[in-house]
């Protein structure tokens, strides 16, 4: 099991009249990933709205803030337990016996356009053993390619604009191979939470983005980016690309600070607690149940 203590700090200057936000800065409750202690504070005495979504485990937060000052902490610890399995094991999973809520997942979307990278898709993999070994070869072929470089891109830029300049931080690593694994008809979503263990050299430690892609019955973990270990994770959003799991959506006039973000792992393998590391197994937190259709 893995122990990962996590702090957010968002701060806006409001002017005019209120502005309203939608956060998704919570971590997800899931069957893997424990909640044990969490707090939420706001900088103005406002009321807040929560929704959790049932079919991703996304966790909202609504509030309309008044001008001024407005200030969001949220402070948390979570508890992990990861699915290991040998990879040679895991095959891909056929369109007639996918689960219709994972249908979305093999769709073009906003950022990742699969449909304008199938040709490149099938001439860099199309003759590969299917599998998570082909999975894999997309992760690595994204990271090979792809220069990590903070300021690159934008929030327009899309996977296709990253193929094209070869260039981008971790939601452009994930939207590239979300769009490539879509393009072989492999269902692929776009996460986003907190990771542990990144080099001090990338700086401050900031939200992260990372790829879940449907393999024998389960979500997989891929790190496209690796500047984290996959068991170093914390799970916020999930969603078919970041258009839907931005952690702030602001309705007004602001100015808006940079977030500041930590977190820390707790080791004690004396209650099976460990730090996070790398694994040579595929590694899950998410089960999907197969569906066959008659």
């Amino acid at each position: 099991m893995i122990r990962l203590q996590f702090g957010i700090g968002l701060k806006y200057e409001i002017s005019g009249t209120s502005a309203d936000f939608i956060f998704n800065i919570q971590a997800a409750r899931t069957s893997s990933q424990r909640v044990v202690t969490e707090a939420l504070s706001l900088g103005q005495q406002v009321e807040a709205e929560s929704y959790t979504d049932p079919s991703t485990d996304n966790r909202y937060l609504r509030v309309q803030a008044q001008p001024g000052t407005f200030t969001v902490r949220y402070d948390a610890t979570v508890d992990i337990t990861h699915h290991f399995e040998a990879p040679h094991r895991i095959d891909e999973v056929a369109i007639a016996n996918l689960p219709f809520d994972v249908m979305q997942y093999v769709y073009p979307s906003r950022y990742c356009q699969s449909d304008r990278l199938r040709a490149e898709a099938t001439r860099e993999f199309g003759n590969m053993r299917r599998g998570y070994s082909r999975v894999l070869a997309i992760q690595e072929w994204v990271r090979q390619r792809t220069k990590f470089q903070i300021g690159s891109s934008h929030t327009g830029t899309s996977a296709l604009d990253t193929f094209v300049e070869q260039r981008g931080v971790c939601r452009d690593f994930a939207h590239l191979m979300i769009a490539m694994c879509r393009a072989l008809n492999i269902p692929a979503r776009f996460v986003t939470g907190i990771d542990y263990g990144a080099a001090p050299e990338l700086g401050v430690p900031d939200f992260h983005a990372y790829v879940e892609a449907y393999l024998g019955g389960r979500w997989y973990v891929f790190e496209p980016s690796g500047i984290s270990p996959p068991t170093g994770l914390v799970r916020i959003g999930t969603g078919r690309d970041a258009a839907d799991v931005s952690f702030a959506t602001m309705f007004g006039t602001m100015k808006a600070y940079a977030p500041l973000v930590s977190i820390t792992a707790v080791e004690d393998p004396s209650r099976g607690i460990f730090l996070p590391e790398h694994s040579a197994d595929a590694i899950s937190t998410h089960h999907g149940e197969m569906a066959r259709l008659g």
